[in-house]
């Protein structure tokens, strides 16, 4: 959520920022419009209720003074301020609806460091790593072996990743992860969150499912909530898309002692999701289930502390891909490109060699204050002055992205699929052969 204080006194500056973030030119005008009627409102309703007041004060003074003609008189004003307020309270509450359903669709406005451009082609590449030794591994960016097969071939030859039968219990997108597969999924995650914890953060366990506020805190609702699957008679509760939901509501409504910060959390926990624009869109294999398990990292930040932690939290996620000694590059994601809540998003792309191409395995974002307004998550200062937290979200990783990456980079020749070193100690062999 915006703060309507800075748009009013930056009106200029900030239809530019939001603009920048494809917002429709004279989206912010209505929007200030409203507000100004709204507080016209407000302020005719307080004169009114003033006013209301002081013949209140008249009809008990004429009644003490058993002035009946003039308690009457009083009596018939009171109640024309009476429906006078009733309406204008009416009408309020319905202009309050409108500013506040209009401040709710508005993205959040980028730092203005992230480039300017309305999609993806406007990203800038910040970093690139590959392992120095690829251990007869193919090189990453060079020609394509004949021999290499897709992640999605591969899972089915070796018997390991079984989608037919996925789609014939659930539908399209969904798959059973089958002996070594499963193995493989489990060792991942595992590996993923001991990293983490390693690295400070404190493992959750939270719950799959959360109420419409819990997604409207974290920015989810209402702009998303085509692609959210709602559960219950009232569709009062979702199946969350990102352990991100519950991880930021764990906090909600909360003062924050400021001795607890920077509070680092991570969870593994499925995500769901009904991809509903991407229809047609990389429905083969790993890439975009509706189901999916996900590692997710999370961070509470004094406000001058969330860029340093951004960082950090970008060299956690690409960790990981260093000692899976997986090829990935970093881009910093345009003002187009960018998440609804994000002032600023790190994407690490993993390299994909039978697609010739990388993609993408982790968002990293600095949502600055954006879920705090939303949540009501707050810290309270030295002078005992309460400011909103920021908060940061990423994914640390995708487990089944990274599961498919590892299939693709470190098949041999003969079709089976080396493990790992890191991944040894979790899985139990060096080798997947097949799904036993």
């Amino acid at each position: 959520m915006l703060d309507i204080k800075y748009l009013r006194n930056n009106r200029k500056e900030a239809d530019k920022r939001l603009q920048d973030r494809n917002v429709e030119k004279g989206v912010l005008d209505k929007l200030l419009s409203d507000d100004e009627k709204r507080r016209a409102l407000i302020q005719k309703t307080e004169e009114l209720k003033a006013q209301r007041n002081t013949v209140s004060d008249k009809i008990g003074a004429a009644k003490r003074q058993k002035d009946d003609a003039a308690a009457a008189q009083a009596i018939s004003q009171m109640q024309k301020v009476a429906d006078q307020i009733k309406d204008l309270d009416a009408r309020l509450a319905e202009i309050n609806e409108s500013v506040h359903d209009q401040l709710a669709h508005l993205p959040n406005l980028a730092d203005p460091r992230v480039p300017v451009g309305p999609d993806d082609s406007y990203n800038v590449e910040q970093r690139r790593w590959s392992p120095a030794d690829l251990k007869g591994r193919p090189a990453a960016f060079s020609k394509t072996p004949d021999w290499m097969q897709s992640h999605d071939q591969l899972g089915e030859k070796l018997g390991i990743l079984d989608f037919q039968r996925g789609a014939k219990v659930s539908g399209a997108r969904f798959l059973y992860y089958v002996g070594a597969g499963a193995r493989l999924e489990r060792a991942v995650y595992n590996f993923m969150l001991d990293e983490h914890r390693r690295e400070g953060y404190t493992e959750l366990l939270t719950p799959y499912m959360v109420t419409n506020e819990s997604m409207y805190a974290t920015g989810q609702f209402p702009k998303f909530i085509d692609d959210a699957y709602e559960v219950g008679k009232d569709q009062s509760m979702t199946l969350i898309p990102t352990a991100e939901v519950s991880l930021v509501n764990w906090r909600r409504d909360e003062v924050i002692d400021q001795s607890e910060l920077p509070l680092y959390v991570t969870a593994l926990s499925p995500a769901f999701r009904q991809e509903a624009g991407a229809a047609g869109k990389d429905t083969h294999g790993l890439i975009r289930l509706h189901q999916f398990n996900k590692v997710e990292m999370v961070k509470f930040t004094k406000p001058e502390d969330s860029y340093d932690e951004l960082e950090k939290m970008t060299v956690d996620a690409e960790n990981i891909l260093q000692k899976l000694e997986l090829p990935y590059h970093v881009i910093r994601l345009s003002t187009g490109d960018m998440g609804f809540g994000s002032a600023m998003t790190y994407d690490l792309e993993v390299w994909f060699p039978t697609q010739n191409k990388y993609r993408e395995i982790s968002s990293v974002s600095n949502d600055e204050d954006f879920q705090a307004r939303r949540g009501h998550i707050q810290y309270r200062d030295d002078q005992g002055k309460l400011h909103f937290v920021h908060t940061l979200n990423g994914s640390g990783l995708a487990v089944g992205r990274t599961v498919a990456a590892i299939m693709e980079n470190y098949q041999n020749p003969d079709g089976s699929i080396t493990v790992p070193a890191v991944l040894r100690p979790y899985f139990g062999a060096d080798k997947i052969e097949s799904k036993d």
